[in-house]
């Protein structure tokens, strides 16, 4: 596991306490030392490598450049881990992602640990927190199209899943956008598989602007 691994799994431990607590804090502070320097707090694992995956398509490593992006576990985490990564415990620069429904759990904690006080929406930019209108998914597929995220799903050899899922009761009036959404979203692993995959073909003059401005944050 390279270190910007170590430093997330050392998070991850520390913030869920119990008996390896202490241990994973030291673990996190020594290698804060070692060269993490920002702490980029997303949703989830699909946010994560999204994120990533731009930044390989400008030509930068954000592990070898000090910025540990870190998945939540769901946006009601964000408190528990901004206790742990800043002002009151490793004191690190921290920017993030978050959709626009969760936003009221990232301006209250923010807010608590010291980090801005009535933060409206341009306040959360200026500290490099940014928002997807609706998730990161919504994002991508307004950015490439339905046609374009489409050619997506025939490279991964899923189309025909897709056509299935479009079959549905459930699904067979809704707008192809939703369709597409929903798909990505349906078994442990694919939205994290689309994130790599539609980024990839992004039209770098496309990229949601959430994406763009919280690479260019960090």
């Amino acid at each position: 596991m390279d270190e910007m691994g170590r430093f997330r799994q050392a998070l991850v431990t520390w913030v869920a306490g119990g008996a390896g607590a202490s241990a994973a804090a030291g673990e996190a502070r020594e290698l804060t030392g070692g060269g993490v320097r920002t702490v980029v707090l997303v949703e989830g694992s699909s946010d994560q490598v999204a994120l990533e995956a731009l930044a390989t398509r400008h030509g930068r490593d954000l592990g070898a450049q000090g910025v540990a992006v870190v998945p939540l576990g769901g946006a009601t985490n964000i408190g528990r881990f901004l206790d742990v990564c800043g002002p009151a415990g490793l004191g690190l620069p921290l920017a993030g992602l978050c959709d626009i429904g969760e936003e009221r759990h990232f301006r209250r904690h923010l807010e608590r640990v010291g980090l801005g006080s009535g933060l409206t929406c341009a306040g959360l930019e200026t500290l490099g927190f940014h928002l997807c209108v609706a998730d990161l998914e919504d994002e991508l597929i307004r950015a490439l199209g339905a046609e374009g995220v489409q050619q997506v799903i025939e490279a991964q050899g899923e189309m025909r899943p897709f056509r299935t899922f479009q079959g549905q009761p459930a699904q067979r009036d809704r707008p192809v956008e939703h369709q597409l959404r929903r798909f990505l979203g349906t078994h442990s692993g694919r939205k994290a598989l689309y994130a790599q995959a539609l980024v990839e073909h992004l039209d770098l003059e496309r990229v949601p602007r959430p994406l763009e401005r919280l690479l260019d944050h960090v």
